[in-house]
């Protein structure tokens, strides 16, 4: 296999220690969520095609993604000269299961207030 070819997630091989960034940390950003939703939309896209929607250069771009593929969401590959990002949504799987725990919470907490609303209304 060529190694044009071959979707990274980090520059380093994780044993060589680097560690996994937070997803959630991740995320926080609204830059690195709108480059997310982009990528979510694509196969994959280069870089210049990511800046352009960015009031940012490519450097700050490139730092935004970098810290994206440090949480394993995006997967990077080199052809020639060019850097291409995809999306891994795997790590999202953890958010979503921490905001469903809550969305069921609060459904709880709201059926309960509901149910207590009409009994005083009896």
């Amino acid at each position: 296999m060529h190694l044009d070819t071959i979707w990274c997630h980090f520059e380093h091989e994780l044993s060589e220690g680097v560690p996994m960034r937070d997803v959630y940390s991740a995320i926080a950003d609204p830059t690195r969520r709108q480059l997310i939703r982009m990528l979510a939309g694509v196969d994959e896209l280069p870089l210049h095609k990511l800046t352009e929607k960015f009031n940012m250069g490519r450097t700050a771009v490139s730092k935004h993604l970098a810290i994206l593929r440090e949480a394993g969401l995006v997967m990077v590959r080199k052809v020639g000269r060019e850097t291409r990002y995809k999306l891994d949504a795997a790590p999202l799987q953890e958010v979503q299961e921490w905001v469903s725990f809550y969305e069921q919470f609060w459904t709880q907490r709201i059926d309960r207030l509901r149910d207590l609303l009409e009994e005083e209304n009896r």
